[in-house]
């Protein structure tokens, strides 16, 4: 497992260090002068050029590129020029909202997924499973912009049982059962589209394990449906869906950036949407290069689960 994991750290470095190259170049292709749009038009020369120095635009492309890539690698973010304060402290305060936000939302499309594929697969209803197919339908055909103002409406304003935005004012651990409460209402609208992707591909997979030659013969032995389904084909079906709900965790943090707005999310989805709004250009880059960090790593933690599920993805290498 050690072995397998640690062949997949150059590929990961490798990706890492294009979406390095592609942040630094795209935000170079901005039309106009970053350090003249902050300023103003009106700014002397000299305070024009501080400001590019501290925004890290003078030299060559090489070395304003490389002498990014030495801050960052030595954690040091760099300062806020608009919203103000160290873009490290900014990045942890939103990271930890985004996390249990995320978490939340992960926790209950998995859970979702999980029972709605088992009890469809297990009674085999076409009742049933015509509702699993129209709610997975329905749950990704409609927009979380749509589902989060729905629930806002109707829990936050017209029977006002949930908070309808925010967080409390002391943070989301100084009372968690207050905190689930702000929790509820986003973490549904985020799990919604995930848990309806989730709940088709696993039920798919789950019917063509139950078409194998092997649950034919543990049938013809007697064994339950339902064990069958717990002990066998689950298991088997498992390592594809890790691989889909890998690539469902990323459009899950792309998802979060709309979700934090509707329901005023201190997460970093606020954050990097205050930034662009104010061209906050060094707030900006790090964010991107954080969120192409996230997806490596998320990929690589897909890997190893699978490999982890299946040995024969870690003994043949390949995934």
């Amino acid at each position: 497992m050690l072995r397998y994991g640690l062949r997949r750290i150059p590929s990961a470095l490798l990706v890492l260090a294009v979406g390095s190259v592609v942040v630094f170049a795209l935000l170079r292709l901005v039309p106009g002068d970053p350090a003249l749009i902050l300023a103003g038009p009106d700014t002397s020369p000299e305070a024009l050029a501080t400001l590019r120095e501290e925004l890290g635009l003078t030299g060559s492309q090489f070395g304003q590129y490389f002498a990014w890539i030495g801050d960052i690698v030595t954690l040091d973010l760099g300062r806020s020029l608009i919203l103000g304060g160290d873009i490290g402290s900014l990045l942890l305060d939103s990271l930890g909202n985004t996390l249990v936000l995320a978490g939340a939302a992960l926790l209950l499309a998995v859970v979702i997924a999980l029972i709605a594929s088992i009890v469809s697969v297990t009674l085999d209803r076409r009742w049933l499973n015509s509702a699993v197919t129209a709610f997975g339908t329905i749950a990704v055909a409609i927009p979380n912009f749509v589902t989060g103002t729905i629930l806002v409406v109707l829990f936050g304003v017209v029977w006002m049982v949930l908070p309808a935005g925010g967080i409390p004012r002391r943070g989301l651990l100084d009372d968690l059962e207050i905190s689930a409460q702000y929790l509820i209402l986003p973490a549904i609208c985020l799990a919604l589209p995930i848990a309806a992707a989730l709940t088709r591909f696993l039920t798919e997979s789950l019917r063509s394990q139950l078409a194998e030659p092997y649950v034919t013969t543990a049938r013809a032995l007697g064994i339950p449906r339902r064990r069958i389904v717990l002990t066998q084909a689950l298991p088997n079906a498992l390592p594809a869906t890790v691989t889909v709900l890998g690539i469902q965790i990323g459009h899950l943090l792309g998802g979060a950036v709309l979700v934090e707005a509707i329901f005023a999310w201190p997460g970093l989805g606020h954050l990097i949407e205050r930034a662009i709004a104010s061209r906050d250009y060094p707030v900006v880059q790090v964010m991107l290069l954080f969120s192409v960090a996230l997806f490596v790593v998320i990929q690589l933690t897909t890997d190893l689960i699978n490999a982890w599920l299946d040995p024969r993805i870690r003994l043949g290498g390949t995934v």
